[in-house]
């Protein structure tokens, strides 16, 4: 069954229920309005019967269904349709009225009215050919009467009241249920558009399709959710094609200049010493450039997935560990190190390996001797050169994947190294910024949402 139909049945059931519970209602209202009058009337005649004078003031009325009782002390005479009933069941019916209520058994309750044991009581009842209404009270000892009213008229006008209630009750139902399918249909043409496009977007993998959006709604904002998914997921897609064609780009360089060198080695040519050994450390350090881009795409596509394990970190502690490698690694720049005790929400892997690129980028520009000052302050990192500096054209593209600046490319690099930093600071909330000082060299600084520490916010 379809959401539409399902939606219809719903909203079809819900106006019948309404509609079956307002046809109640008026019929109720309806019924009250018409036996209120009827009842009222039973109740006063009730009052009016005198029971010492009952049985030898009865006389006939001048309608054949009529009675009359000699009732109150000026004989006057009240005429109504009525019998007495006593505790035991015996029933007291004028003459005039045995062939029409002499057959109506006498209930229980009734009884108990006689007997002073139970409340007065109103019933509907059938005699005689006609629909009568009836209310039973007690009128002394042992003794009950009950008085009794034709009501053929109001329970005709009941019958038409309640074949018109159904009727109308029907084809309200019947419009709620074309309303329905109707206002169901109008209301998802938004999730029918949003289910063709991404049927589309299955079967073409075209990612830049989109859904029309016009107002507010819930359906409006899932058809809004699901634009904003697609272009994530075209952002993503851009990112991934880029990734592999700049990968691809990168790689081509090493690999050919790579396989040209294993060609000459493998050639059998004699070759001289001096220019095997040269060959072969070419082939070395190729190697190594290529283990090293190779891991630095793994740490971007990782970077890319879904969020990794988080702990509590020690930030300082991580710097400690980054600058001691770098020390070793370097050993012509001289670091000097201010680190407070700062700790972190985070990965503690991540967040090494963007602290290590951001101290290996800057003893890599630092002069023999020169040194790089590092400070560590709750939750932010700065590393500072005294190298060349960044031109003002490289600035805004240093943090962009394989870029090198022109005065880099002479260097061993991939390019990648401050683009994992930029992704590890996103990933933890933050930003990364580079500042070029006033008297030379350049300033990095890396900032995480949730760092803390003694000196937290003191720059």
């Amino acid at each position: 069954m379809s959401l539409r139909t399902r939606l219809a049945i719903v909203a079809a059931g819900a106006v019948a229920l309404a509609v079956v519970v307002a046809s109640v209602a008026v019929y109720f209202i309806v019924r009250s309005e018409l036996f209120s009058p009827i009842d009222r009337g039973l109740r006063d005649t009730a009052t009016a019967v005198h029971v010492p004078r009952f049985i030898a003031g009865l006389t006939p009325g001048p309608h054949p269904h009529e009675f009359v009782i000699q009732a109150g002390p000026f004989g006057d005479r009240l005429p109504v349709p009525y019998r007495m009933v006593t505790n035991t069941g015996t029933t007291l019916v004028p003459q005039f009225y045995e062939q029409v209520l002499g057959s109506l058994p006498v209930s229980t309750q009734a009884k108990l009215v006689a007997a002073a044991n139970g409340s007065p009581y109103y019933f509907d009842v059938r005699a005689g050919g006609q629909d009568l209404r009836s209310y039973t009270v007690n009128v002394g000892t042992d003794l009950a009467v009950q008085i009794f009213t034709a009501i053929t008229t109001e329970n005709h006008a009941l019958s038409r009241i309640k074949l018109w209630l159904i009727l109308i009750a029907v084809a309200g139902v019947a419009l709620a249920s074309a309303a329905g399918f109707f206002i169901a249909r109008a209301a998802l043409r938004p999730v029918r558009r949003l289910s063709e496009t991404a049927e589309r977007v299955r079967t073409t993998r075209d990612l830049t399709q989109r859904i029309s959006v016009s107002g507010s709604d819930e359906v409006a904002q899932l058809a809004a959710t699901f634009n904003a998914m697609l272009a994530s997921l075209d952002a993503a897609a851009e990112r991934q094609r880029q990734l592999v064609q700049d990968a691809s780009h990168e790689l081509r360089t090493p690999l050919t200049s790579l396989r040209t060198n294993i060609e000459v080695l493998a050639s059998g040519k004699e070759l001289p010493p001096d220019e095997r050994r040269h060959l072969l450390g070419d082939v070395v350090a190729q190697l190594g450039e290529m283990t090293a881009l190779i891991g630095e795409l793994t740490q971007l596509a990782q970077g890319e997935k879904e969020e990794q394990h988080v702990e509590d970190v020690r930030l300082d502690l991580i710097a400690e560990d980054v600058i001691r490698r770098t020390e070793r690694n370097h050993p012509h720049v001289r670091i000097h190190a201010d680190l407070a005790e700062s700790s972190a929400v985070g990965t503690p892997a991540s967040l090494e390996r963007a602290f290590a690129n951001l101290l290996d980028n800057a003893a890599k520009w630092s002069p023999p001797g020169g040194p790089v000052e590092v400070r560590l302050r709750g939750g932010e990192l700065t590393v500072r050169d005294h190298g060349p500096g960044i031109d003002e054209s490289d600035l805004p593209h240093v943090f962009e994947r394989f870029y090198r600046a022109t005065s880099a490319r002479s260097m061993p690099g991939s390019g990648l190294g401050l683009a994992i930093v930029r992704q590890v600071a996103e990933a933890h909330g933050g930003t990364v910024t580079i500042e070029r000082p006033d008297d030379g060299g350049t300033l990095m600084r890396f900032k995480i949402r949730n760092g803390a520490g003694p000196d937290n916010g003191n720059s």
